[in-house]
């Protein structure tokens, strides 16, 4: 399956030449001093992924913040859909629809083995799967080597994420 990217080549080619060589301060800086406590799911005030419907991802490809009206706990956090009908379909397979690494930043469970937030907005689908980062130079620079910074997240979230601290 094709690789459906919120932003445009020249946003991800842009946001990786500005990282450069200073990649890794910058990076820092952008991310902040330290990552997010240990968790199976990234959520603010028990609220997964900042509210965003993860089943609007696949069906509207865009990002949609969902309601409490049709909220829904799984795996420690409450989900918010936009419909009942997103809520329903997130409740017969969640795997299908949840994002990856438990919402938690793709790039720094990668490139650096721990936790970070993300916002809504910087997300991808990649055969199937879905994405998010932490914020649109994170996005571009995750984007410069997607399949090798998913297969580094495969193997580091054993350890950080549900399966190791998390």
């Amino acid at each position: 399956m094709p690789s459906i990217h919120r932003r445009h080549f020249m946003t991800a080619l842009g946001g990786a030449i500005a990282l450069g060589a200073g990649g890794v301060t910058l990076a820092r800086a952008l991310m902040g001093p330290a990552p997010v406590p240990p968790a199976a799911v990234f959520a603010e005030n028990g609220v997964a992924i900042r509210g965003a419907d993860p089943v609007a991802y696949f069906t509207e490809g865009r990002a949609v913040i969902g309601s409490a009206e049709y909220a829904l706990d799984w795996q420690g956090a409450e989900w918010h859909f936009a419909s009942a009908a997103n809520r329903d379909a997130f409740r017969a397979d969640p795997l299908a629809y949840a994002p990856q690494y438990g919402g938690f930043c793709a790039w720094a469970v990668a490139a650096k083995a721990e936790l970070y937030s993300t916002q809504p907005t910087n997300w991808a689908i990649v055969d199937g799967k879905l994405y998010l980062n932490f914020n649109d130079d994170i996005q571009a620079r995750w984007s410069t080597d997607i399949p090798g910074f998913i297969a580094a997240a495969d193997r580091n979230w054993a350890d950080i994420g549900a399966g190791g601290r998390g």
